[in-house]
């Protein structure tokens, strides 16, 4: 016993790995709170044993006919006067829809003439079979809709592949603990009791993802930018109002005048006395030098005429 034991353990684990290595789902490594590879059964070393002696593997697991299992998500970007209530409104919606808000930010931005408004980014989440809905009750009365999103993303391929590595890990776990309820030895149950540690994981693991898949698929994600109104006003310059590319021109002309009168009052106002700070005092150092030069070399002049005048003297 103390001999066929280890090696049924190890028979076990190799037999269930195999079946579910082909089946693995990526996204259970990547997918929040699950970080990281998961760990390795522990390793013994054991002697050769015939297959009558193993106990029979579980066999591979055929892929459970289920549902298709598709999570949307939408992303909005609307235009309203009233943010402050826009948003409300939608945190109401989605609690009536039997939904929750998952983030809300109202935060200060500004406009092209530096006026102040608010705007706001709600996420919130609804019964998949009320995104229709909720989309429509969002842009409801709004003043434009700027940009509407609407991705899906079907995982019923990992859904199934979970399902079977489920399977095949509880498989795993029953016959695990049918052998540790016959065992004797210390060492024996502790072999198995690692084992049955390892396997455990692995199955709350892949209930997690299954259970975040289909929780991502019940409830749709919907992102809205609330934009005021005021944020997208026409120019107007008098009472003409210039549209199109005579908007754009205008507002290009505007925004550069700007950018030059600013230039205009840091220079006068801050890097032109910096200049003369640093510079006059340079100047005044670069003209005493070049007096004290000149001395110097007048003095040399001087003193060479002296010198050719007694040599002609002579």
């Amino acid at each position: 016993m103390k001999k066929i034991l280890p090696l049924s353990l190890i028979l076990i684990a190799t037999l269930i790995l195999a079946a579910c290595a082909s089946s693995a789902a990526p996204e259970l490594m990547e997918s929040p709170g699950y970080g990281g590879a998961a760990p390795s059964a522990p390793q013994e070393s054991y002697d050769a044993v015939t297959a009558e002696e193993a106990p029979a593997p579980s066999g591979d697991v055929a892929a459970t006919s289920v549902d298709r299992i598709v999570i949307q998500n939408a992303d909005l970007v609307i235009v309203v006067a009233d943010v402050k209530g826009r948003m409300a409104n939608i945190q109401v919606m989605a609690e009536q829809m039997d939904g929750f808000v998952v983030s809300s930010n109202l935060y200060q931005s500004y406009t092209g003439n530096n006026v102040e408004v608010p705007e706001a980014q709600v996420v919130i989440r609804v019964p998949a079979e009320q995104l229709d809905k909720a989309l429509e009750q969002i842009k409801k009365d709004v003043i434009e809709v700027r940009n509407e999103n609407r991705s899906g993303q079907d995982v019923t391929a990992e859904y199934v592949d979970l399902q079977s590595r489920l399977k095949n890990y509880e498989a795993a776990e029953a016959q695990l603990e049918e052998i540790m309820s016959n065992a004797t030895e210390t060492e024996d149950v502790v072999n198995v009791f690692n084992q049955l540690v390892y396997y455990r994981e692995q199955i709350e693991l892949v209930k997690g993802q299954m259970k975040y898949y289909e929780e991502a698929a019940a409830l749709s994600a919907i992102n809205i930018r609330i934009v005021a109104e005021a944020t997208i006003q026409p120019l107007v310059i008098g009472k003409w109002e210039p549209k199109g590319v005579a908007l754009e021109a205008v507002q290009d002309l505007i925004d550069f005048l700007k950018g030059f009168v600013d230039f205009l009052i840091r220079f006068v106002i801050y890097t032109l006395p910096v200049w003369i700070m640093i510079g006059f005092p340079l100047y005044l150092i670069f003209l005493g030098g070049r007096a004290v030069f000149r001395k110097l070399r007048g003095n040399k002049v001087k003193k060479e005429q002296a010198q050719d005048t007694s040599v002609e003297k002579k």
